[in-house]
């Protein structure tokens, strides 16, 4: 039982390093799908994304980029040699209802391309800050 609140203690430091390293991930997942030689959309789409992200920042929200939502687990991962990982729980998705639909009319092929790209935007997001906790966790457990 003696394990408990080490991991308690763990997974409270790591929770308050989070926010920071979600902001980091989040630039570095944009560089890496969006930006570059080969990205995941075309420069028109990565505008309309950002345009949405402007429209809805500027109504009070937190944006396309900033609707992502992590969290630490104590399960562990597969790719972890920790009992700590990180999860995303809830990945930005444009539909004909929700908020992140915009004043745009989008045909299904362009929102099922814009999802499935702010998908893997969020897993990968979700991948860096697994690193950074399990860096995290190495150099406490250290």
């Amino acid at each position: 039982m003696a394990e408990f609140p080490d991991e308690r203690q763990l997974v409270l430091g790591a929770r308050s390093q989070l926010d920071q390293w979600m902001r980091s991930a989040r630039r570095e997942a944009y560089a890496d799908l969006f930006e570059g030689d080969d990205p995941l959309l075309s420069p028109e789409e990565v505008q309309l994304l950002d345009a949405l992200d402007s429209e809805l920042e500027r109504e009070g929200g937190d944006g396309v980029w900033g609707t992502d939502r992590y969290g630490i687990h104590t399960a562990g991962t597969s790719s972890s040699d920790t009992s700590l990982g990180v999860v995303c729980v809830y990945h930005p998705q444009i539909t004909k209802d929700s908020v992140l639909r915009g004043g745009d009319e989008l045909d299904d092929e362009t929102e099922e391309r814009l999802n499935a790209a702010l998908w893997q935007y969020s897993e990968r997001v979700a991948t860096l800050i697994e690193a950074e906790l399990d860096e995290f966790v190495r150099r406490a457990e250290g």
